[in-house]
């Protein structure tokens, strides 16, 4: 008998990942592949949409043709920040834009002229951060590439836009809506007026629950196929559907992403100037966030390391903590403060500090260079946990991703994070088990 099983999509920006589920939701498989980016119509990197798009056909294609597996199920997690736009007959009309892309001085300026920005920030609780909110790429194609603009249909977030490929339904969901946007007026319980003032709204399809799906024939059966789910949105579903008591999470990977599902009070301008902001979660509710670069800044930090001390990309992966070296930088007897104590306004902490700062000649090898970069990123953490924590009183942090297994990081969060109770999922999958619970397939 063929096991039945839910199918996810894990799309990152680095890694894009398959999985089957089975009845219970235990991981049964995974796959994982890397594409080369592309060039956008601007000549600036982005991801390969038609090559994601033919991985994602043909893994559930095989899926198909495999006598073992019985396809139940399947839904998509995926990044944020990133719009497909598709015109009348259904094809994307752009790349997939990259929101690491600059964002035009004189369009950022005509934009907050029009919409204040202290007063926009607050109400969409999204901080000032270019391409990153998203709902400025639909804003800037509008004035920069009208022809385009005019072109589209509706503009569905990437998630949304997996399932589509399989649904055919145009659908919004809260997690991708509520993700520092700029769309969403939190206090109101609808889009910004802006949205509405601009024409934007006309291309946002209708909106959904997180936990909306669809029948729909694949394999010649009946599958249920969800809308989709952004992930760090989805990373935090699993926790709140399974646990009672109030608690932080920090959820590690490219972006370290700390998040308070109970926060006390609304954001201040100076919070969202440090990069916090406010999500939506799969109930629709307010859920409080702060965001580094931390695996972002480490793979920056880690390429430089292995040239001057002439290592494999993985070395870093077997390196304990040396208890002196731990204590020294502790209790101050040596410097390791290149990093601020603090998280800088922009999320881009390599461009934010001069070279300079961080000289890994001077260190007498790569062990102890690598005890300084990790000792100050969990400096900038723990910072980012108290920005998400706020006026709160939670003691509880959960933590999963894959930093959870770099021993290091761990030692250094244990003894900065003294008086918390911590506790580390070793399950990476967080987001791809989040969009699993999403359908409840088996219930």
């Amino acid at each position: 008998m063929p096991i039945p099983v839910t199918a996810i999509f894990d799309i990152g920006k680095t890694n894009k990942k398959f999985f089957l589920f089975d009845e219970n939701l235990n991981e049964i498989k995974e796959e994982y592949v890397q594409f080369p980016t592309i060039k956008d119509d601007d000549g600036f990197e982005c991801d390969d949409l038609e090559k994601i798009t033919q991985w994602a056909k043909e893994n559930v294609e095989k899926l198909c043709q495999d006598p073992q597996y019985e396809i139940k199920a399947l839904n998509f997690s995926t990044y944020g920040a990133t719009f497909v736009s598709i015109g009348e007959d259904g094809k994307p009309v752009t790349p997939i834009y990259n929101y690491l892309k600059d964002f035009p001085e004189d369009v950022h300026r005509e934009f907050y002229s029009k919409y204040p920005e202290e007063s926009i920030n607050q109400t969409t609780a999204s901080p000032t951060l270019g391409m990153l909110n998203s709902g400025l790429q639909l804003y800037w194609l509008k004035r920069k590439k009208p022809e385009v603009f005019n072109k589209i249909k509706y503009s569905l977030h990437l998630p949304q836009y997996i399932s589509y490929l399989f649904t055919g339904e145009v659908v919004s969901e809260p997690t991708s809506i509520g993700c520092h946007t700029k769309l969403w007026d939190f206090p109101k319980g609808d889009y910004h007026q802006w949205v509405y003032d601009e024409g934007i709204a006309d291309k946002l399809p209708p909106q959904v629950p997180t936990t909306h799906s669809f029948e729909k024939e694949i394999c010649g059966q009946k599958v249920k196929i969800g809308v989709g789910i952004h992930d760090s949105s989805s990373a935090l579903a699993s926790y709140l559907i399974k646990i009672k008591e109030p608690f932080l999470l920090i959820s590690t990977g490219t972006w370290s992403i700390s998040l308070n599902p109970f926060p006390k009070r609304d954001l201040t301008f100076s919070e969202l100037q440090n990069d916090c902001l406010n999500f939506l979660s799969i109930h629709g509710k307010t859920v409080k966030a702060s965001r580094f670069f931390l695996g972002y800044e480490l793979d920056h930090q880690l390429k430089k390391m292995n040239n001057t001390f002439s290592k494999e990309p993985k070395y870093y992966k077997n390196i304990v903590p040396d208890e002196k070296l731990v204590n020294q930088l502790l209790n101050g007897e040596i410097s390791g403060t290149f990093y601020p104590n603090a998280i800088a306004r922009t999320p881009l902490v390599a461009e934010i500090f001069p070279e300079n700062n961080w000289d890994i000649s001077s260190f007498s090898n790569y062990e102890e260079a690598f005890h300084h970069l990790i000792f100050g990123l969990v400096r900038m953490q723990v910072a980012s946990l108290m920005l998400a924590k706020g006026a709160t009183a939670i003691k509880k942090v959960y933590i999963d991703g894959g930093f959870v297994h770099n021993k290091v990081f761990i030692r250094f969060l244990n003894a900065l994070l003294e008086g918390y109770e911590l506790e580390f999922s070793d399950f990476p999958l967080g987001s791809a088990y989040g969009a699993a619970l999403m359908l409840n397939a088996f219930k």
